[in-house]
């Protein structure tokens, strides 16, 4: 069963009141190919290459103007308080394919534009590409969810999460801390 519009926003003081900072990460992620997903316990990224394996050198769904791959959406974080919210049926249907998870505040009041964000060795920047989640997502976890995302009233909330490039190469393990630089 899909989450509700009237649930998503019953949730949403307890969506809002996430940690601001140094949050655990978990469920990292890798995406080598469309609708694939493999679980790790740690991920290696550079600025070059985002997560080298991943679909984003090949095949990214965001381009620069000369065809290249758009650097700010080498890696995608989702809040875990959203994710429990609309991952209901986690048998049947696949994880949304974030690089990872954090139950932290995303919004552009905590992580503006261009936020540096430490985790384990690497550096990350929060980019000013708005993720408002895909027809996936829509078909996945229900037209609410998808309409919850991309209400005017909660675009800044970033709802469906931020995207980031890797601005300094590094590692980071499941329970490595995220932090604000």
């Amino acid at each position: 069963m899909q989450v509700s519009r009237e649930e998503l926003n019953a949730a949403l003081p307890h969506v809002m009141a996430a940690p601001k900072d140094r949050a655990a990460i978990f469920m990292l992620c890798l995406r080598p190919g469309y609708n694939q997903r493999q679980f790790v316990d740690e991920i290696a990224v550079t600025p070059e290459e985002g997560i080298p394996g991943e679909r984003w050198s090949s095949k990214p769904w965001l381009t620069l103007p000369d065809g290249a791959p758009h650097p700010g959406i080498q890696i995608s974080i989702l809040s875990k308080r959203v994710l429990d919210l609309v991952w209901r049926d986690r048998e049947n249907l696949p994880h949304p394919g974030d690089s990872f998870i954090v139950d932290m505040d995303l919004s552009e009041a905590n992580l503006p534009t261009g936020q540096l964000l430490q985790v384990g060795s690497a550096v990350l920047r929060v980019s000013d590409v708005f993720n408002e989640g895909c027809v996936k997502w829509k078909v996945r976890y229900g037209t609410a969810a998808k309409d919850w995302i991309v209400d005017p009233d909660n675009i800044a909330l970033r709802l469906r999460g931020i995207l980031c490039s890797v601005e300094r190469a590094g590692r980071f393990c499941t329970g490595d801390v995220l932090i604000k630089i």
